[in-house]
């Protein structure tokens, strides 16, 4: 099931009653981050104690497929602007290969990135595998390569006390698999909130180990620390904060909190909510346990209006980041892509921002 063109889409806007997609203004044309001879995705923003932001992007080498390409070769990338909706210039590799012993060695990709008592802090996914390095058509969904790096895909760490870096990271996950649960099988796309403790609440994807050998659908659940640095337990006894089979497969959650509790975005893979494939839901939650859909669920669109007055349906639109400014949502962030949708049929990513009406 492919995605349609809205032909109404200003006009949905108008009459939502979501606070998000309601909300959202024309997107700008230049992109966040977009570089040459790169697939490039998701990212994430902080602003520094001077006043200058700094993006933290995923990116890996045209010479691959950009599906499953991610799995075995993307790195961390590090930008900086002036304003928040960049243009960013590339300023350095935060997060590059480090050798196939490292439980991140090969791949680190979809970053988050949090700034707490003067240090900055990435949560990121990342994965290894034991093998050369592929070339375009041998890297399948079923070659080795990605049979392994996607079994052992993880969360991780590292800590820098400049945006620049050098980035500490640690030698092993923060968020491992655990036998018998949804995450049993791997862990992946995190998206951490801290709270007024300093203790971290962090929405992310896992999939478990089926009884044919193979894995599950994609399910979301909820972790809990202390402290940014862990350690990090998962909630709700190990099961998802979703029922998979009643709400379908999801991912790409973000997470944040205001007075109202929780709040959650993630894209709807099967058109469960919304009615579109690859749109957004948002979900809302008094303890970040017990969760609600909205009651006019529809965060976003694949089908997006730009500044220049034209309305286009994105190959893709995925990892959504809110930049939230003196408490407000100020800019949403996103990976996309041209094509008429489908991985294999983009030829150029990049990663787009849509800012929030001023209210």
């Amino acid at each position: 099931m492919k995605s349609q063109k809205i032909e109404n889409l200003e006009e949905l806007k108008k009459n939502s009653r979501n606070e998000i997609f309601g909300n959202l203004g024309k997107a700008f044309r230049t992109p966040s981050v977009a570089m040459e001879n790169y697939w490039v995705w998701g990212s994430s923003i902080v602003k520094d104690k001077v006043g200058k932001y700094h993006i933290y992007a995923s990116r890996f080498p045209k010479t691959l497929p950009f599906h499953p390409g991610w799995m075995v070769a993307s790195e961390i990338i590090h930008g900086t602007a002036d304003v928040p909706q960049g243009p960013y210039t590339f300023s350095d590799v935060a997060l590059p290969a480090r050798g196939a012993q490292y439980w991140d060695g090969r791949s680190t990709h979809n970053p988050r990135i949090l700034f707490f008592k003067d240090k900055y802090y990435l949560i990121y996914m990342g994965s290894t595998h034991p093998f050369e390095e592929p070339k375009y058509g041998q890297l399948t969904l079923d070659s080795k390569w990605c049979i392994v790096a996607r079994s052992n895909k993880r969360i991780g760490l590292a800590v820098s006390d400049t945006p620049y870096g050098p980035w500490k990271r640690l030698d092993e996950p923060i968020l491992k698999t655990k036998p018998n649960t949804f995450y049993s099988f791997l862990t992946s796309n995190p998206s951490p909130m801290l709270q007024e403790d300093g203790s971290v609440m962090m929405i992310f994807k896992g999939r478990a180990h089926t009884m044919d050998g193979k894995y599950s659908n994609m399910a979301l659940g909820m972790a809990y620390a202390p402290n940014i640095n862990g350690p990090y337990r998962v909630l709700n006894d190990d099961k998802p904060i979703f029922n998979v089979e009643e709400q379908g497969e999801a991912e790409d959650p973000f997470l944040w909190k205001n007075s109202g509790g929780y709040h959650a975005i993630f894209k709807d893979h099967v058109a469960k909510f919304t009615g579109e494939r690859g749109g957004g839901v948002m979900a809302h939650s008094k303890d970040g346990i017990e969760w609600v859909m909205d009651k006019d669920p529809k965060a976003y669109s694949k089908t997006v209006a730009y500044e220049d007055g034209k309305i286009e349906l994105q190959g893709q639109l995925e990892r959504p980041f809110i930049f939230f400014e003196n408490g407000k949502p100020a800019y949403l962030f996103f990976a996309t892509m041209d094509g008429p949708g489908g991985f294999e049929n983009a030829t150029k990513s990049w990663n787009m921002v849509i800012p929030f009406k001023k209210q």
